[in-house]
């Protein structure tokens, strides 16, 4: 299978030649930073190749920049992750498909977008009523009809559409929080960056009935958990 096949700039005015060089950044993207460290799942890369990331940007950040191998401020203090540490998180989860899932942080809406393209249904809980409006504007524009943006702590995740066959947390925790745990379904699969405020370890959680099996992946560097299970808290 081919990802790397698309029409030629320079053929439909200036949106087309955006859009043109934006996917050539994209494949550069991942053709750079991805495929060298390993990341294989073609749903990750097709999807990562389809969801136009500088969409999720702040306006005006040059297209290179956009795709670059680090994070970026979207704005209140959060960031959009690097493009490796999010394939990466969505590796850890193992999607096929038909799974319901769990982001808390939505951020700008990047994350949830390519969630939206790899799961069934996802829900993703932002504590910044700012950055859910301005993600749930961005994921409709986008066409994410699967994906609900709730504004509220998230921090010990959303019980109401318990439980998940995935759960990911795009900020970090001092430890892991039991109620994120217990949101999972058997066998669901948590994927969160535990540490101190400054460092941590991406740490994944499989349950396994009332038992909770966890595997260190990698060091990490998030943002902050927010809310009583997070960092405001210490969790609860």
């Amino acid at each position: 299978m081919s990802w790397f096949s698309h029409d030629q700039p320079g053929s439909g005015g200036p949106d087309a030649d955006l859009e043109a060089k934006a996917r050539e950044c994209r494949e550069a993207m991942v053709r750079g930073q991805l495929l060298p460290r390993g990341i294989r799942d073609p749903r990750i890369l097709e999807a990562m190749l389809t969801v136009p990331r500088h969409h999720f940007c702040r306006p005006g950040t040059p297209l290179a920049e956009a795709h670059a191998d680090y994070p970026l401020p979207v704005g209140c203090g959060q960031t959009i992750s690097q493009p490796y540490m999010v394939a990466l998180m969505l590796e850890c989860l193992e999607l096929k498909g038909s799974e319901r899932v769990l982001e808390i942080g939505t951020g700008s809406g990047y994350n949830a977008a390519l969630l939206g393209r790899l799961a069934a249904q996802v829900v993703t809980v932002e504590c910044i009523p700012e950055l859910a409006a301005a993600a749930r504007q961005r994921l409709a524009a986008e066409g994410c009809a699967n994906v609900e943006v709730i504004a509220a702590d998230g921090s010990g995740g959303w019980p109401a559409a318990a439980p998940y066959d995935g759960i990911v947390v795009t900020a970090a925790a001092p430890a892991v929080p039991p109620a994120l745990a217990e949101q999972l379904a058997e066998g669901g699969r948590l994927a969160i960056p535990v540490g101190s405020l400054y460092l941590q370890d991406l740490i994944v959680v499989v349950r396994r009935g009332e038992r909770f099996a966890e595997r260190l992946v990698c060091g990490c560097r998030f943002v902050p958990l927010r809310g009583r299970h997070g960092w405001d808290g210490e969790v609860a």
